[in-house]
């Protein structure tokens, strides 16, 4: 019943429609707020989950689900030096509003007089930096490497359009979307946005040579051609002509995140923006007590902001923070040493009643959201069938985890010879899939995409006898 003020969401607007959601499902009755889980172990004698907080709690819960995200916890790049500086700092996943004055929405006038450096030109500088040069009396901004920041276009809904949806359009243009992308058959782009754009290229090139075009080729064709665009744009954007060349991508769309974003490039074209590109260094070379030494040269500044991110192709342990003891007292992270073994991504041998919301051994779609939504719902139809039969615990047999890792190793969606020619980034873990590392973030997913994944499992969760999950009871 709620219309999104525009077609991309900002965070404030997310955050409120997030917090109608848990008012609406009463879910903050069943919620505790601030509190960080230390470990969760298996008690076979109860067939229960014993949860241990920062707060000394022993909550003991029949069914775990992992949901922690991808990306949870905050990434500091490894600059020497870090500690040593005597300014403010902060990462962008950490804003300091006191020290900068304003909100989500700007006014960051407390910067009229600072000096600040961003260190960082992926998505969340692209997002920040606009902002912070609107108000700072000196911004460096310092790029490792330059993203590919095309146009957003973002804009207001059409109440007329709002109003013309029927039941069923998010479903629709989820998996609409999940077609585009993954080069599927589809009849109409009904998001039309930036990340469609270039399959939608893909889709109708033709190669001028006689006989049947290589997917490969057109796939680098329609590639260049719309990387050739954004490139073009930072042209037409950005005033100065060494800093538009410095700002250009020039690697393959897919080898770093797009951005898209509308204010970012007319930054710096502001007489208090500079531009300190460090891609031939690789990186900041050191932090001062005054400041960031790049190129040999030290920039004195008042303030620091990390844009570095999160950590994504770290360990697992890492990401998950917690300790996970299944039977026989097995560490989580000794089960999946090796790589991960589950089940459709969801569940593991070992480790009864547990499951896991996240990327691995499922289907990945840039569309985040929608995709955790969908294992979301497959998770709660596992364990209401289980509960519905009276389970005393329900896990993955080894022979069907067994098939579904090696499936999934068949339709494996890595392109290592792709991968090893990006620059280093979490798509291709920093750079290491050449070096016997897992193949970067879709490394492990399920091939075919996310829409013949989803129908996958509809068909097994159809035939309704849980294939490839143990059942005890009693």
């Amino acid at each position: 019943g709620y219309m999104p003020k525009e077609k991309y969401s900002f965070a404030p607007e997310i955050f409120e429609h997030s917090q109608r959601v848990g008012r609406h499902y009463g879910l903050y009755e069943q919620a505790i707020f601030q509190t960080r889980v230390l470990k969760v172990s298996w008690d076979a004698s109860i067939a229960r989950w014993r949860i241990e907080t920062n707060w000394n709690d022993n909550i003991r819960a029949r069914y775990v689900i992992v949901a922690t995200g991808p990306a949870s916890r905050p990434k500091l790049a490894g600059i020497p030096g870090v500690e040593t500086f005597k300014g403010h700092a902060f990462h962008t996943a950490r804003w300091d509003y006191d020290y900068t004055g304003g909100s989500h929405a700007g006014g960051l006038t407390k910067l009229a007089d600072k000096r600040v450096a961003i260190i960082g030109t992926g998505a969340t500088a692209i997002q920040c930096a606009p902002y912070v040069a609107a108000h700072a009396k000196q911004l460096y901004v310092f790029q490792r490497t330059p993203s590919s920041v095309d146009l957003r276009g973002n804009k207001p809904t059409d109440p007329n359009w709002w109003e013309s949806l029927q039941p069923g359009w998010q479903r629709a243009r989820r998996e609409n979307f999940a077609d585009v992308v993954t080069g599927r058959p589809f009849e109409e782009d009904l998001v039309a946005d930036g990340w469609t754009e270039i399959f939608r290229n893909l889709a109708s090139l033709r190669l001028p040579e006689s006989g049947e075009a290589k997917p490969e080729e057109m796939a680098e064709i329609a590639d260049f051609r719309k990387m050739n665009n954004v490139r073009a744009r930072v042209d037409a954007t950005v005033k100065d002509k060494a800093t538009a060349e410095a700002l250009k991508p020039w690697y393959r769309q897919f080898c770093k995140r797009p951005t898209f974003n509308d204010e970012f490039l007319e930054a710096f074209n502001r007489p208090n923006v500079t531009l300190v590109d460090v891609s031939e260094a690789r990186g900041v070379e050191r932090i001062t007590e005054k400041g960031v030494v790049a190129g040999g040269r030290e920039y004195e500044v008042d303030c620091i902001i990390y844009a570095t991110g999160f950590e994504i192709g770290t360990a697992i342990h890492r990401r998950f923070d917690f300790e996970t003891i299944g039977e026989d007292g097995v560490s989580l992270f000794e089960q999946w040493g090796a790589g991960m073994k589950t089940l459709h991504g969801h569940s593991t041998r070992g480790f009864p009643n547990w499951f896991y919301v996240g990327i691995g051994q499922n289907a990945l779609s840039v569309n985040f959201t929608a995709m955790f939504d969908d294992q979301a719902r497959h998770v709660a139809w596992i364990i209401h069938e289980a509960m519905a039969r009276q389970a005393r615990t329900v896990q993955p047999t080894e022979e069907a985890q067994d098939a579904w890792v090696a499936e999934i190793r068949r339709l494996s969606v890595m392109n290592r010879a792709f991968l090893e020619a990006c620059t280093p980034g979490y798509y291709n873990q920093e750079g290491k899939v050449g070096d016997g590392a897992p193949g970067g973030l879709g490394g492990e997913s399920y091939g075919p995409g996310i829409n013949p994944f989803n129908a996958l499992l509809a068909e097994w969760r159809e035939k309704e006898d849980l294939e490839g999950l143990e059942i005890t009871t009693g």
